[in-house]
């Protein structure tokens, strides 16, 4: 599992209301223009600033980038693993991760489709550090696969492709929530669990 210690996570992040702002801000502007064509000065205007005041708390666009990433695939990866209990039976595990993941996405849509769409255009170093966390989130879904077919609950023969489904489920939720047929979250975090469990051969208990 990737590890950050909360010092860390701080100093990428930064600490401030200020800071926070700032991330809140890009999100919303690099979700809507694309991060190769939205600019700091948008992102500082968009918050009644001066281009100059997000320097002092991210030196680079790609840096804001890299921060908002990092607060969004570790806000995944938080949910899904404070979500699963491993003394619980996989059927309950299961759909606990995956509604506490559809959930977090759903909750979340700016954040949840700039982090998919624009890793790209991360530094190597910032890149590889997401993928870290990213392959955390996956070996979460993918030990309580794993629990369901070594007990016989589950009934797949390739777990990794199914985790690969339920993930991609999940995920596509930033792209089209709300809708006119459904705009409650915890409603479409119950409903995608039982999809889940359908995926996984099992049956909700």
């Amino acid at each position: 599992m990737a590890h950050l210690t909360a010092a860390e996570l701080a100093e990428h992040l930064g600490t401030s209301k200020a800071a926070a702002r700032i991330r809140a801000a890009a999100c919303e502007v690099f979700a809507a223009r694309g991060y190769g064509v939205a600019t700091t000065r948008e992102i500082a205007a968009s918050l009644d600033l001066s281009p100059g005041a997000v320097y002092p708390h991210y030196k680079t666009k790609e840096s804001l980038l890299f921060a908002i990433a990092l607060e969004g695939h570790w806000g995944v990866l938080t949910a899904v693993t404070s979500a699963d209990d491993p003394e619980l039976p996989p059927a309950d595990r299961l759909s606990a991760v995956m509604g506490a993941f559809v959930l977090w996405h759903a909750e979340r849509t700016a954040i949840s489709s700039v982090i998919q769409h624009e890793l790209r255009s991360l530094e190597p170093e910032h890149l590889a550090m997401i993928v870290d966390i990213r392959r955390s989130t996956t070996a979460a879904f993918d030990a309580v696969l794993r629990a369901g077919v070594d007990d016989g609950t589950f009934g797949i023969d390739d777990v990794p492709t199914a985790t690969l489904a339920l993930t991609s489920l999940g995920i596509d939720v930033s792209r089209w929530f709300p809708s006119r047929r459904i705009s409650d979250p915890h409603e479409l975090s119950r409903r995608y669990s039982d999809i889940a469990l359908r995926i996984a051969g099992a049956s909700r208990p």
